[in-house]
């Protein structure tokens, strides 16, 4: 006998219309800021603020992509899509994190160009424009905070915006060495502090987003430890094909084989294990098949030949056999 438990649930959607607002208001002040940072950027010769000018148009085109990612994936499932397009927010993430990696290796390269031969830099047009800039982006990073961050296509766009402010600090601090000492190298040093954040956070996008598309358990679930407690419910024999995965951020889903003994309550342990990885893990979206154990399994111990993944058994110390 075979009971398919579905468990669904994902709540990007809940607070969509008020994400997309946030992500609107920052998108607007960036945009109006970041046209008036290039000109002043190149009257001054200032590296540091050309590279955040830089930085606030990827800001721009992040929260364009994750505007974009946002209402593809709202999009009800059809057709061959049978998840919908939840996942245009991972790609959005990606091209994000993507795009981070490749402004800093630009911006490492140009830094060490202009400490060997530094420009002359305007430091009063840096100080300025940084310390407007800091009101800017704290405006800005204010909003997209109040999105849902639990979710890499948000949390991909709250990054640039984030970095662009630590950006502006460093650049109106090395303003002001540069135009009261006259130290022209510091403007290259904000930049290399810039590709710096830009590096680590761009790697970090890459990184989680890849472990989505590669259907990676969510950070933090152990597969090894699900299945061992699952396979410790009342009348389990074995939990086998156990996979988990994340469609997109925020949204685990989980599917396994478990097989109970003869004469069990098929649909008790498939309720059971649902509750299980529902309340302590928050998986809501569950795919469980649930047989009764072959008398081949009891007594040689063995069913599938050809399992995915390691076989969970219920053992005296309530470990994996």
């Amino acid at each position: 006998m075979s009971d398919h438990g579905h468990g669904h649930g994902h709540g990007h959607g809940v607070s969509g219309e008020a994400d997309r607002r946030y992500l609107t208001g920052a998108l607007a002040l960036i945009v109006g800021f970041m046209a008036i940072e290039v000109v002043i950027g190149f009257i001054a010769q200032s590296l540091a603020l050309i590279s955040d000018a830089g930085h606030m148009l990827t800001d721009a085109i992040a929260i364009v992509f994750a505007l974009i990612a946002m209402r593809i994936s709202a999009r009800p499932p059809q057709g061959g899509f049978t998840y919908g397009l939840k996942r245009a927010e991972i790609i959005s993430a990606q091209i994000n994190g993507i795009t981070l990696l490749l402004l800093s290796a630009y911006f490492i390269v140009e830094g060490v160009r202009r400490i060997i031969e530094p420009p002359e830099v305007e430091g009063l047009y840096v100080v300025v424009t940084g310390l407007a800039g800091i009101a800017i982006n704290l405006a800005a990073t204010w909003l997209m905070s109040k999105a849902n961050r639990s979710s890499l296509n948000v949390e991909g766009a709250y990054q640039h915006v984030l970095n662009d402010l630590f950006a502006f600090i460093a650049t109106t601090i090395a303003g002001a060495i540069v135009w009261l000492t006259g130290w022209g190298r510091a403007d290259a040093l904000a930049a290399l502090v810039v590709a710096a954040l830009m590096l680590k956070a761009g790697w970090g996008l890459v990184r989680d987003s890849g472990r989505v598309f590669m259907e990676a358990a969510p950070v933090g679930m152990n597969p090894t430890e699900i299945g061992t407690k699952a396979a410790a419910l009342d009348s389990v024999v074995e939990v086998h094909d156990l996979h988990i995965w994340e469609v997109t951020s925020g949204y685990a889903a989980m599917s396994a084989h478990i097989l109970v003994e003869p004469g069990a309550d098929c649909h008790a342990v498939r309720i059971a294990a649902e509750r299980l990885v529902h309340d302590q893990y928050g998986i809501e979206h569950t795919t469980l098949q649930v047989d009764h154990a072959p008398e081949a399994l009891l007594t040689v111990g063995a069913h599938c030949p050809d399992p995915h993944g390691p076989s969970h058994k219920p053992g005296a110390d309530g470990t994996t056999a």
